[in-house]
C-alpha cells in the first residue's frame, strides 16, 4: 500500500527519506499530469509520496554578493514578482502555465521532473545555477548540467531533497527569449531558445545560448561559447554561419505528438541566426 507524508520540518522530511523509499513531490504540477487517469479518478502512484510544498523553510529567495538563493519550495509566481529575482528567469517564468498553476509550480520541480522541454530549466543552465542537495548526512552541490542526465533521470539520491537553487548574478547588454508551443499560453514548449550577450566597446565579453526541447537535456556548450568571447561585434557577426553550423551539430531533435525533428531543428536554427543578426 503506498504511503504518503507531510513532514513539518526540512530535518524531519530528510529523515523520512533516509529510512524509507519515498518520491518527493513539491507542487505536483508535473506529476499530477504524468499519474493523471482518463477515467476522472485519482491519480495512481506506485511509490510512497513525501509532499514538500508546505515547508515553508524552502520557501525564501536571497541575494549574497555573488549569488540569488531560491529555496526549492518557492513558488514559480513568487519568483516572478521578486525584485532580486534574475529578470531573464522572470520572463521565462511569465511565458510558463497560468497564474493559478505557477503559484503552486516550483523550479525544484522542474529540476526533478528533467524534462527537455521544461521552460525554467532552460536558464538555469544559461545562468550557470548550482542545485544545492540536502540529506540526513550532508550537503551536495552540483551544476545543474551535471545533475539531470536524461529525461526524468538525475543523479538525484533517493534520501536527497533539492533545498536551493544558486543562481550567479550576472549582467548582459541583451538577452533574447523564444518559446514555441501549440498556443499562446499554457502550452508545452515544442522548441525553446535563451540567447545572451554582454557588449562593452563594440566587444563581445560574454555569448551565450541554450536550447530547450531539441535533445535528451537542455543544450549548452560552454566550448563553442568560449570560441567567440573577446571578439568585435563585426567580427562575431561574420562567424554567424559558422557557429550555427556548430550548433546544428548539437541539435539533434525527435518526433513527438508535439512536433516533428524537422521543423524543430528548422525553427531552432532560426532562432539562433535571427539573435545573432539582432545582435
Amino acid at each position: 500500500m503506498v504511503k504518503h507524508v507531510i513532514p513539518k520540518s526540512l530535518d524531519e522530511a530528510v529523515d523520512y527519506l533516509y529510512d524509507g523509499s519515498y518520491q518527493v513531490i513539491a507542487g505536483g504540477t508535473d506529476l499530477m499530469v504524468q499519474k493523471r487517469s482518463t477515467a476522472e479518478t485519482p491519480p495512481q502512484f506506485a511509490s510512497n509520496l513525501l509532499f514538500a510544498f508546505n515547508l515553508d523553510e524552502l520557501k525564501y529567495i536571497k541575494k549574497s554578493e555573488r549569488c540569488i538563493h531560491i529555496g526549492s519550495m518557492t513558488s514559480l509566481e513568487t519568483i516572478l514578482h521578486h525584485h532580486d529575482a534574475p529578470n531573464i528567469l522572470k520572463e521565462v517564468i511569465l511565458d510558463m502555465a497560468s497564474p493559478a498553476i505557477r503559484n503552486v509550480a516550483t523550479l525544484a520541480g522542474n529540476i526533478g521532473n528533467a524534462s527537455p522541454a521544461g521552460d525554467s530549466l532552460v536558464p538555469l543552465y544559461l545562468l550557470d545555477a548550482q542545485i544545492i542537495l540536502f540529506s540526513k548526512n550532508q550537503f551536495r552541490h552540483l551544476p545543474i548540467e551535471k545533475l539531470i542526465l536524461g529525461p526524468r533521470k538525475t543523479v538525484i539520491r533517493n534520501d536527497e531533497i533539492i533545498k536551493d537553487i544558486a543562481i550567479p548574478i550576472h549582467n548582459f547588454t541583451k538577452t533574447k527569449w523564444t518559446k514555441v508551443g501549440g498556443r499562446q499560453a499554457d502550452a508545452i514548449a515544442k522548441v525553446s531558445f535563451l540567447g545572451a550577450v554582454n557588449i562593452e566597446n563594440e566587444m563581445i565579453l560574454d555569448f551565450r545560448v541554450a536550447f530547450g526541447a531539441v535533445y535528451k537535456t537542455i543544450i549548452r556548450s560552454r566550448e563553442i561559447e568560449k570560441e567567440y568571447r573577446n571578439i568585435s561585434v563585426t567580427e562575431f557577426k561574420e562567424k554567424r554561419d559558422e557557429i550555427v553550423k556548430k550548433y546544428e551539430e548539437l541539435i539533434l531533435p525527435i518526433d513527438d505528438q508535439r512536433s516533428n525533428k524537422e521543423y524543430r531543428k528548422k525553427v531552432a536554427i532560426n532562432m539562433l541566426n535571427d539573435f545573432i543578426i539582432n545582435i
